[in-house]
């Protein structure tokens, strides 16, 4: 069950709480967040709601069977909408759309995806600047240096940058240069990382591992929630499965399915879903008709020059057709709604 206290709560009266908890023979951990104080409390035994939730301090009480807790939509009816500040929001009632390149080249690059971005009208660009590679040998991002460009030419275009966090040595460093810290498919399942970022008070977007389960992504949100952060976001960017025809198999199925599961915000990536040029604007589409909150995709000036993923990357001309028609398709998800 997760018990919300009162934020004036005495010393003593959440030691009664805890107390009776104990007596029910069940485990409470203490969470708390930007938003919130919080028990989560783990035990089998059936428990009598209202007769805790009558002792003094606690706000509200919810019965969660889920292993996934605070994550779960069970007890918080209402979707979390996160607000990024400059009228950027990303929830439900609203589009979200990111795009840019895989790899954060050069200041140009950025300036030339910067202007696309801002005269269609998308406040989120995506870029990494330390990059996970199959191969050692491969281009694996500007670091730092390169972060810190990103975040300053971002900021005098009115642009919020989400890229990803690789170790938790690097969460500390990157804090004050980053909108949302990105947890790529890889590291879905990095506990230390997680916990890290549980820490901090910015938005965390988790991709869904290569070959994990809706329940393994939900798990991981769980961590970030528990550890104290409660600004999170879920992304389905495909799974690893027997199909080759396309780089990942994108399991669509997971937006309802996470929809119907937690309170959390759920965007697409439609370019490592599928892998093929041709066919992301297709898999982004269907991703807003599904119900999806969002679409985060790779967009470069010359994608066949891309220092990676340049297969899976749209032309501007390309992404300028796709923005349009993501925004008609949600239009109508909303009549049909």
């Amino acid at each position: 069950m997760i018990i919300q206290l009162d934020p004036h709560i005495t010393e003593a009266d959440k030691a009664a709480i805890e107390a009776r908890i104990q007596e029910l023979k069940y485990k409470a951990t203490e969470v708390k967040t930007q938003r919130a104080h919080y028990l989560v409390a783990i035990g089998k035994a059936d428990v009598d709601l209202r007769a805790i939730g009558q002792l003094p301090g606690i706000l509200d009480i919810h019965r969660v069977s889920d292993d996934y807790k605070l994550v779960s939509r069970k007890w918080r009816v209402r979707p979390t909408v996160l607000d990024l500040g400059d009228g950027v929001r990303i929830g439900e009632g609203s589009l979200t759309l990111a795009a840019g390149p895989c790899s954060i080249e050069s200041e140009k690059q950025m300036e030339l995806i910067m202007q696309h971005l801002v005269d269609n009208d998308v406040r989120i660009m995506r870029g990494g600047v330390f990059k996970p590679r199959s191969s050692p040998y491969a281009f694996r991002g500007l670091g730092m240096e390169g972060l810190k460009d990103f975040h300053r030419m971002a900021r005098e275009r009115g642009i919020k940058i989400v890229t990803e966090v690789m170790q938790v040595s690097q969460v500390e460093e990157m804090h004050d240069y980053v909108d949302v810290f990105q947890v790529g498919a890889r590291n879905t399942q990095n506990f230390n990382l997680l916990d890290a970022l549980g820490g901090v008070d910015k938005p965390v977007m988790i991709k869904r591992g290569i070959s994990g389960t809706i329940e393994e992504l939900l798990s991981s949100a769980e961590y970030v929630f528990s550890g104290g952060n409660e600004k999170l976001i879920l992304c389905e960017r495909g799974i690893r499965t027997f199909e080759t025809a396309s780089r990942n198999t994108l399991d669509l199925n997971a937006v309802p399915i996470l929809k119907e599961k937690t309170h959390l915000p759920v965007i697409v990536d439609p370019s490592h879903g599928i892998g093929i040029r041709e066919y992301v604007p297709t898999m982004a589409l269907a991703g807003v008709m599904a119900g999806a909150d969002g679409i985060i995709y790779e967009a470069h000036e010359k994608p066949e020059e891309a220092a990676s993923d340049g297969a899976q990357t749209l032309n501007f001309q390309e992404s300028e057709r796709l923005i349009r028609n993501l925004r008609k398709v949600y239009a109508l998800r909303q009549e049909l709604e």
